[in-house]
């Protein structure tokens, strides 16, 4: 492998996306369990969801959004020496994901690997990326979120049914040097945090070890909403410390689409204007690792994020697991 001088900043070159072709509404649940529109809609925000097709899977809305974001970057998949996927829903055991991805794409060179994180997992993945590129160890990274949530709920529980689709989205990431300043492009900062003792609040109640099953996804609804909105903005506040910047110098404030309730919410406590948000989980529903990456895609296409905008992530996943990325565009 040959070595080049760390570079000092990951820059963000293209980004893409994809989502299955059937699409359920909440007057189609209202079919299969009870509920309505108005209930959904009033307690989530959410409208629709995307539902992967029978042999549709993870890795497949993966690798379709790789390929999207090479396209946005205009890149081919020799240039690329690093995948990570942020998945909770991988198509084995092993092999992970991002192998079956990187195999699909034709890389055969680099590393490739799965990151773990539930709905954080896009965060964790962007941040490992950059700690990777930023070490000078790789040059070119494909960070992808994508999830097949609806393979591992309840269609009978309609307080967890109603909330989740499948999707994937994927960014180009590009090891560039710089003088270090904060109006250059590039991810600025990454803060991650766990906390293991809240399994039970939201979990998968099957896995190889313990059941030798896949199991279903089980969540004390009330429990994560408080936690969502009131502990993990401190990733936020971090991120504002370590780069000087305030809620008011965003251009754009991209949670995890899991409830708007908690989007807003969360955008209060933190200052920042409820203009600046950019919320798509209307239309995809939670998508875990995905989400953040599919209204990155959304706002990047639709003219919203443009070049040297400053941009916040933020996400909290089951564990529970959070975390926070501060970008110029």
């Amino acid at each position: 492998m040959t070595f080049f001088s760390p570079p000092s900043r990951s820059v963000v070159v293209g980004v893409g996306s994809y989502l299955p072709s059937r699409i359920v509404t909440n007057e189609e649940l209202a079919t299969m369990v009870d509920t309505s529109d108005e209930w959904i809609a009033q307690r989530t925000g959410i409208k629709e969801r995307h539902i992967a097709a029978p042999g549709e899977t993870t890795s497949m809305l993966g690798e379709r959004a790789a390929r999207a974001a090479l396209a946005d970057a205009g890149l081919a998949p020799e240039d690329i020496d690093l995948v990570i996927v942020g998945t909770s829903t991988p198509d084995y055991t092993f092999p992970s994901t991002a192998t079956q991805i990187q195999g699909a794409l034709g890389i055969h060179h680099g590393v490739a690997f799965d990151l773990q994180a539930v709905c954080s997992g896009f965060v964790f993945a962007l941040a490992t990326a950059d700690k990777f590129l930023r070490s000078g160890s790789h040059k070119r990274a494909l960070v992808i979120g994508a999830e097949t949530f609806s393979r591992i709920i309840d269609w009978t529980d309609r307080t967890t049914c109603v909330l989740f689709g499948d999707g994937a989205g994927a960014i180009v990431l590009e090891a560039r040097e710089s003088q270090g300043s904060m109006d250059e492009r590039g991810v600025l900062t990454t803060h991650l945090r766990s906390d293991g003792r809240h399994r039970a609040k939201l979990h998968v109640d099957g896995g190889p070890s313990a059941t030798q099953t896949v199991g279903h996804l089980r969540m004390e609804g009330k429990e994560v909403f408080r936690f969502a909105v009131g502990q993990v903005t401190d990733v936020v506040v971090d991120a504002f410390a370590a780069t000087g910047y305030t809620a008011k110098d965003l251009q754009w404030f991209v949670p995890h689409q899991a409830n708007r309730r908690i989007i807003d919410m969360s955008a209060a406590k933190l200052g920042i204007a409820p203009e600046k948000i950019v919320a798509t989980v209307h239309l995809h529903g939670n998508t875990s690792a995905a989400s953040i990456p599919l209204a990155l895609s959304v706002a990047a296409a639709d003219g919203r994020i443009k070049r040297g905008d400053l941009v916040m992530l933020e996400a909290v996943g089951g564990g529970f697991t959070w975390g926070s990325a501060l970008i110029r565009w």
